[in-house]
């Protein structure tokens, strides 16, 4: 029969823990800037008491699933990458087992490696892409470092890694573009959003294109407000573009992404002539993490 579960995603700087029922619907949920970066050596059965202690004492038999970078060798203990090709129950038979106390151990999900003539990794999306259940079909995970992940019968049989978030902010923030950058006003948005998807396509390239963000101020043919969703647009589509020439051009894609990364990319997406399936990151970890979790019990 099933269980209630206790599952947290546990990354870098945030934490969200979340007591499932048996049915799949979220009882409690904790969302806290308490990741790994904050919990000392030794720390991790303390750091999980304050994060989801009262969903332990809710629900005293109900498996504790952890995912994330608390898997990491930054983390609480490594649990090694599984590698591309990878079914689910190949993902949950990676799992490794960690003692929250003398009674009560907790599961830490592995994360996914690739090597398809670049070595990547992911720990965390991959319990989300397991959450959309797909037998065939390519996902994009938006994000500080997004992924595309092409799913084949039911496996992950590889995936892509982009810095697209990174780079945005390095360039907005700290570099020469970001001087005559101001907040977006009126139709600011608009406009520099479809400069940038213009942008993306033009001969040159992503560097080329990116300095076109200043000169165009300069120039007085673009506003000030207008540079951060210019350089937005610009390097979405760089980075869909990039997912295309990897993995073949397709008509539908599979988002997970809320907030503003779903407007975003759901816009640059569909401007790029792909269907958008979208589904938000809780619902693809509540999801997958029960996908997961059912393997480790079977």
């Amino acid at each position: 029969m099933p269980k209630p579960l206790i599952a947290l995603d546990w990354g870098t700087t945030r934490a969200r823990a979340f007591l499932i029922s048996e049915t799949g619907e979220v009882m409690q949920r904790r969302i806290a800037d308490q990741g790994i970066q904050s919990v000392p050596a030794g720390g991790y059965p303390a750091a999980f008491e304050a994060l989801a202690g009262d969903f332990r004492r809710a629900a005293p038999d109900a498996p504790i699933v952890l995912a994330g970078m608390v898997g990491s060798r930054n983390g609480w203990v490594e649990a090694a990458y599984a590698a591309c090709p990878a079914s689910p129950e190949e993902i949950a038979a990676a799992a490794i087992r960690v003692e929250l106390d003398g009674s009560t151990t907790a599961t830490i999900l592995p994360g996914l490696s690739c090597d398809d003539g670049a070595f990547d990794v992911m720990r965390g999306e991959e319990t989300l892409i397991v959450g959309l259940r797909l037998t065939d079909g390519l996902a994009c995970l938006p994000g500080t470092h997004s992924k595309w992940a092409e799913i084949k019968g039911g496996r992950i049989t590889r995936f892509a890694s982009f810095m697209t978030g990174e780079v945005y902010g390095l360039l907005r923030e700290s570099s020469i573009l970001g001087r005559l950058a101001e907040a977006p006003a009126g139709s600011d948005a608009a406009d520099g959003a479809a400069r940038g998807r213009a942008a993306a396509t033009r001969a040159g390239g992503l560097l080329n294109s990116a300095f076109a963000a200043r000169t165009e101020v300069l120039a007085g043919r673009m506003p000030g407000g207008a540079v951060g969703p210019y350089l937005s647009a610009l390097l979405v589509g760089q980075e869909i573009a990039g997912a295309r020439s990897l993995f073949g051009k397709r008509t539908e894609i599979h988002l997970v992404a809320d907030g503003a990364l779903a407007e975003s990319y759901g816009g640059e997406l569909a401007a790029a002539g792909l269907t958008v399936r979208t589904t938000t990151p809780e619902a693809a970890f509540i999801a997958g993490v029960r996908r997961l979790a059912a393997g480790l019990v079977a």
